[in-house]
């Protein structure tokens, strides 16, 4: 079977967003550009790492090459909900990150769940040069989703991820899981509810 690749290189529209209520949110990332419309499920601690990597390769893009990088905007950006219909294209199982000197943008490629177990593998590298050793990897006829940005698209990505990690359920002060609003199991009380 043929795999496909998704490529946005720009994309008009890639966000991170979920569907459903707290505690049971589906989080996705999601594509628009050229009249296509994509969107991959993932974890919600993918996002997390995600935003965080990004912020980090940004940094180092900066120190290594000199990249200007758009500063830290007051403003919100795209606040708005994930395009509809939301239809999974697949479930990412790794996460890839580049950037690209030539071009001076951030590659993110989100590759499909193989029959192994799932993985976050986040790295960076100085430039795609690096994709003819890519062609040979096993996962290579799996599913991905391609999307190259420009730092200051991906500062507005960073920044969306984060509130919508940030938007679940409120976290226990004493043990740091999830509050439910039916009751919360903590552990540091021993099962007592909280």
């Amino acid at each position: 079977m043929t795999h496909q690749v998704h490529a946005f290189e720009p994309p008009e529209r890639f966000v991170a967003g979920t569907v459903g209520p707290p505690g049971e949110r589906t989080f996705f990332l999601q594509a628009r550009g050229g009249g296509r419309l994509v969107s991959v499920a993932l974890e919600k601690v993918q996002v997390s790492l995600l935003a965080e990597k990004l912020e980090e390769l940004l940094t180092e893009a900066q120190r290594r090459f000199g990249v200007d990088l758009p500063e830290l905007a007051p403003v919100i950006g795209d606040n708005e909900p994930l395009d509809t219909p939301v239809d999974e294209e697949f479930r990412v199982g790794t996460l890839g990150l580049a950037f690209d000197v030539d071009t001076a943008t951030v590659v993110i490629e989100a590759i499909a769940a193989g029959e192994v177990e799932p993985e976050v593998e986040l790295g960076d590298a100085d430039d795609e040069d690096e994709d003819d050793d890519e062609d040979e990897e096993p996962d290579e006829d799996l599913d991905r989703l391609r999307v190259r940005l420009t730092p200051h698209a991906t500062r507005q990505f960073i920044e969306r991820a984060r509130r919508v990690v940030n938007a679940g359920r409120p976290p226990c002060p004493l043990c740091g899981q999830p509050l439910d609003p039916a009751g919360h199991l903590c552990p540091r009380h021993n099962g007592y509810h909280r």
